[in-house]
This record gives structure tokens, C-alpha cells and sequence, in this order.
């Protein structure tokens, strides 16, 4: 093997030995290192963002797009942010050691279901430096220990960021190597991790659908998946326009570049010749480009033409698709089409509208008369998220500290055999 790849055997190797030892550990020592964690990034702020804005300079000469370059973007108020997202999780229930269910059998037997680490978690991700600090603080307090592999584009970020992470677990007394982060950005040493089937117990990616597509097919390791953000969000016949307005300015411009912002906006033909003007030229004021179908282009002249293709695309930009349906049955059909089973939403006023579509819509989250940009561990009080899954085993939506266990069964007897 070569030198890239048996360092990453011997990172896996040693995450596993820690990852037993941190399966056992108090919550009170977990608490401390996640604590002492957000303190120490908060500190070590000026180090960070110095690394932050190398990247950055990379990122812009290797023309990476808009969107790219605010996902890696650090200031002072988003590593704060991070560092009170690290405070949250450390207030949170730790989830090792909770009673599922238990029940007696009538031989006297007690058993009990009971939630565990699942052990150890490789995580591989693009672009977002703040995924270093979440998914390692949800690993660690629920007592699993992680491998993480970020893009090269965030690599001096990351670095800076893992270092202060294992300052911190070593001053709680914890395995420090129950956080370790993959620094070759190499292409050897994320297919070399792929292969620790022995070490890691399930991969979690957060990137692009072509990231997630090579790294299912390389895998030899479960993935929990989560592909393309395609979300979409319709404004019924029977919506209040103003809200609708505000709901979908937001989805699509609080932040274009994340995988919750809305691709999509559906509009039902009773109301579109009222809300449709105004909203677009809101929308247009912003900054957003519009595509349009046939019914959307007579009532906003400057939308472009919306093609096929646009349907079913994640822009992770200031570009919106818009379709005026003939009603909710349409709506749903579209979505069901064309969604990727992310985060869907209606405005509506009509209970009897709102519990169809979120009967009928099959996604991850589904909204009524909210905006989609709240598909979000931090926003669902999750603390943080390790990824937001589009799965329907396992886990689905954001992924906060119980989608990180799994169980056991202890059975509790008094000298019961067999017969």
C-alpha cells in the first residue's frame, strides 16, 4: 500500500479502539469536551478564519461557483454559531443508555431494548467546514467516534478546526483519536476509506448527487444516502398571498446554496395572475433568475424558458424553476415526479388541502405554511445534524444524536432455560 493509504488503515484502525473506549464513557466527560470545544473555537477564531480565508482565495481561483464559495465562507458569527451549536448538543439527552421499550414473558423473562453507539462513523463531505465541528460533536456525545474526510477545498479549515476539536476531547479525559480527520486530500485515501469495512460501521455523505452516486458504488461500507435538494413550494388556491411571498422569498434566497432552499415554486392557476407578478418581481429584486412554463412567461415576461431538464435540477443557486398547475392533484404529481424526496411545502389556509399534501407528498419533510429552509438539525432542536437523509432505512430527514445509535437487547432472567 502506499503512504497515503496505510495512514488511512492506521487512522481507521485507531478510531475503532477509541470508538470502544468512548462507547462506555460518562455523559458528564461528554458534555465536558463538547463545552470545552466551543470555548476553544471561539478562542482559536483568528486561526481559523486565517485558514478560512486561504481557502476562500483557492476556492475563488479555482472558480468555484458562488454558492461553493458561501458554503465555505467562515466569519465571526457563523463560527460562533458553531461553537453554541456545540453548547446545544452538550445540553441534549445523551441518547446512550436509553430504554426503547422493555416488556416481561410470561416464562419471567424481562427483556429490554436498549440504544448504543453504533460504533464508528466516517463521514465524507464538500465544501462546508462547519460539518467538521457538527458531525464530530454528535459522534461524540452519542459515544460514536468518526472519520472525517472533507473536500480539498476546505482542507486548511478543517485542519484548524480538528485540531482544536482534539485539544478538547484530550483535556475531557477522552480518546483523542475518537475524532480524527483525514488530511491527504488525495482521491487514494477517500477510496482507501471506503474499504475499512473492519473499522467503520456506516458512511454518511453530505456533497452533490455525483459525490454520493461514486461513493454508494465504491462503498463496501452501508451509506446512508442523501441525494439531490430538489424542494419545491406550492402555493394553493386557497393561500394567503402575502404569506405565500414571504415563505417562498425566503426558501429560495435566505441561503440558495444549501440543499433545503426551494428549486421549484408551483403556483395553482387560480391564484397565479395575482400572486405570480408580484412575487416574481420580489424574487428578480433579489437577484434570482426565473425559468418558467408557457402560463408562468405570460404573466412574468422576463422568466426564461423553463426546459425539462430545469424540473428536476438542484440549482444550489439564485435560479428558480416556476410552474403554474391546474390544481393540488398536479402539484403533488409534480413533486412526486420530479422531488427527491428532501423538504416540500404548500401554503394553504384549507386544512382539508394541507392534509392531502402531506398525506400524499413522500418526502423527508414535508410543510405546511412554512418555509423549507428549516429541514435542519439546528432548526428541528436536533442541536446539530450529521446529514440530512433521504433513506427510508435507518434514518430519514436530519440525523441528530438517536439516528446515531442502534440497539441491543439485554434479557434479564432468573435461571429460564430452554425446553
Amino acid at each position: 500500500m502506499s503512504e497515503v493509504e496505510n495512514t488511512v488503515v492506521d487512522l481507521c484502525r485507531a478510531a475503532r479502539a477509541a470508538g470502544k473506549l468512548l462507547a462506555l464513557a460518562p455523559t458528564d466527560a461528554k458534555n465536558d469536551a463538547l463545552t470545552r470545544a466551543a470555548a476553544l473555537l471561539r478562542q482559536n477564531a483568528p486561526q481559523i478564519l486565517s485558514a478560512n480565508r486561504d481557502d476562500v482565495a483557492a476556492g475563488r481561483e479555482a472558480g468555484l461557483t458562488g454558492a461553493l464559495i458561501d458554503r465555505l465562507t467562515l466569519n465571526e458569527d457563523r463560527i460562533d454559531g458553531v461553537a453554541e451549536g456545540l453548547v446545544q448538543i452538550a445540553a441534549l439527552e445523551d441518547p446512550v443508555g436509553e430504554t426503547i421499550q422493555s416488556w416481561r414473558r410470561p416464562n419471567g423473562l424481562e427483556i429490554s431494548q436498549v440504544r448504543i453507539p453504533i460504533g464508528v462513523v466516517g463521514i465524507i463531505y464538500e465544501s462546508r467546514p462547519n460539518v467538521t465541528a457538527d458531525a464530530a460533536a454528535l459522534c461524540l456525545k452519542s459515544g460514536n467516534a468518526v472519520v472525517l474526510k472533507g473536500g480539498k477545498e476546505a482542507i486548511r479549515t478543517n485542519t484548524a478546526i480538528a485540531r482544536v476539536l482534539a485539544t478538547a476531547i484530550a483535556e475531557a479525559g477522552l480518546p483523542a483519536d475518537a475524532v480524527r480527520l483525514i488530511e491527504s486530500t488525495e482521491r487514494a485515501a477517500t477510496r482507501t476509506l471506503l474499504k475499512q469495512s473492519e473499522y467503520i460501521d456506516v458512511i454518511v455523505p453530505r456533497g452533490g448527487p455525483r459525490l454520493i452516486e461514486a461513493i454508494t458504488s465504491e462503498s463496501s461500507i452501508p451509506v446512508i444516502q442523501h441525494y439531490a435538494g430538489v424542494c419545491h413550494v406550492y402555493v394553493d388556491s386557497e393561500a394567503d398571498l402575502a404569506m405565500a411571498q414571504r415563505i417562498a422569498v425566503n426558501a429560495k434566497v435566505q441561503r440558495p446554496g444549501v440543499c433545503n432552499a426551494m428549486e421549484t415554486l408551483l403556483v395553482h392557476a387560480s391564484v397565479a395572475e395575482a400572486f405570480l407578478p408580484t412575487a416574481a418581481a420580489e424574487l428578480q429584486r433579489c437577484g434570482v433568475e426565473l425559468r418558467g412554463c408557457a402560463r408562468t412567461q405570460a404573466l412574468v415576461a422576463s422568466a426564461k424558458t423553463a426546459t425539462e431538464e430545469d424540473w428536476s435540477t438542484e440549482y444550489l443557486d439564485l435560479i428558480l424553476s416556476v410552474r403554474v398547475v391546474d390544481d393540488l392533484g398536479q402539484a403533488i404529481e409534480h413533486i412526486g415526479r420530479y422531488g427527491t424526496g428532501h423538504s416540500d411545502a404548500i401554503v394553504t389556509d384549507s386544512y382539508a388541502n394541507a392534509a392531502a399534501f402531506t398525506r400524499s407528498v413522500d418526502s423527508a419533510a414535508v410543510y405546511v405554511n412554512a418555509s423549507t429552509r428549516f429541514t435542519d438539525g439546528f432548526m428541528f432542536g436536533f442541536g446539530a445534524e450529521v446529514g440530512i437523509s433521504t433513506n427510508r432505512l435507518h434514518a430519514r430527514g436530519p440525523m441528530g444524536l438517536r439516528n446515531l445509535t442502534t440497539y441491543k437487547y439485554v434479557v434479564r432472567g432468573s435461571g429460564q432455560i430452554r425446553e
